[in-house]
């Protein structure tokens, strides 16, 4: 049975406030200290951080808001927090809100009736009902993936990666391209990424193209889905896509798109890359073991966690941090894209 303070107080022949003072880090005589550490040698005992930061004024525990647990991204972003908050002698709480909007909130006021020192939150999208909660709880808060004026954020530059992976594409002679993509509710995946290949899209084309009729006439075809971010909703619309358009090739916001794209395509008998390439965003273990290697953009998940979990503490420790930090990533070219 695990050992409590009152247990190593009366195996120590001390009272309970002396091995609260010694455990916190408060003055105790020399022969005290000894004695309550061959105690807690002895038992093994370990103390309770989370009950211990309830009583205190300013609790050593960060709270983590995140849509999803089973998604690349959120989990390395997840272990680069917990590495850096545990260098720093912080400990990460997370509360999983199963991509719901409610549940994030509930997430952020039960955060802060248990004294969270300051909160990071993955959240998709920032509502008003988001903005009210920050502002009631009055603790530091920290958005991570996403961009709001009103709090500190941490972003990947999404715009630009997709600017990159539309000019890449382009320069392998695509023209025939289908993007798809997520909803506009989640900005930086459904707005950033597209609206920044859109841009290489409009950089690549003669200056009087402007509608989809024109587009044509000067040999691009560029159509624009969406989908849902898991790979089973992707591969059925890319299956519906493949019996609309003959893309030569198709930009996926995500890996995982990009993986439901691959097995649709390989279901109808179409080989990658001779036949149709393929290219994504995240830059997941998985994409460089498949064959063909996924040719994507590759987000530095677990330094971006390890610069969340720092810009957090700085904040709770009152400290300057710049209101957007943004993260860089690399364009992998891999064998997912054949040349035109």
């Amino acid at each position: 049975m695990n050992k409590t303070i009152a247990d190593i107080a009366q195996m120590a022949g001390v009272s309970k406030s002396t091995v609260s003072r010694f455990l916190n880090g408060g003055s105790v005589s020399l022969d005290t200290k000894r004695k309550i550490e061959k105690v807690v040698k002895a038992t093994g005992y370990v103390p309770n951080t989370f009950a211990q930061s309830l009583k205190a004024k300013r609790t050593n525990i960060i709270g983590t808001v995140v849509p999803r647990l089973d998604s690349f991204a959120t989990s390395h972003t997840l272990m680069g927090i917990d590495e850096e908050l545990r260098s720093q002698h912080y400990q990460m709480l997370i509360s999983n809100t199963s991509q719901d909007v409610k549940r994030e909130i509930e997430a952020i006021y039960e955060f802060a009736r248990q004294k969270i020192s300051g909160i990071i939150l993955l959240a998709a999208q920032i509502t008003d009902d988001h903005l009210t909660a920050i502002r009631d709880i009055s603790i530091p808060v920290l958005l991570v993936g996403q961009q709001h004026e009103q709090i500190h954020s941490l972003i990947h530059d999404d715009y630009r990666a997709g600017y990159d992976i539309g000019a890449y594409v382009l320069s392998q002679g695509h023209r025939e391209i289908a993007y798809v993509g997520v909803t506009e509710r989640d900005v930086a995946v459904g707005v950033q990424r597209k609206e920044g290949f859109r841009q290489a899209v409009r950089d690549a084309l003669p200056a009087a193209c402007y509608t989809d009729e024109e587009m044509r006439a000067a040999g691009y075809d560029i159509r624009y889905y969406e989908t849902g971010f898991k790979m089973s909703d992707a591969r059925i619309a890319a299956s519906t896509i493949l019996d609309q358009f003959k893309p030569s090739l198709m930009v996926c916001a995500t890996d995982n798109i990009a993986l439901g794209v691959i097995n649709a395509a390989y279901s109808k008998g179409i080989t990658i890359p001779s036949d149709l390439s393929v290219t994504g965003f995240g830059g997941y273990d998985i994409t460089e073991v498949i064959h063909p290697a996924l040719t994507t953009v590759q987000y530095p998940y677990m330094e971006a966690g390890r610069v969340a979990a720092q810009n957090i503490v700085r904040l709770v420790e009152h400290k300057t941090v710049e209101p957007v930090t943004v993260m860089d990533y690399s364009l992998i070219e891999r064998e997912s894209v054949d040349k035109r």
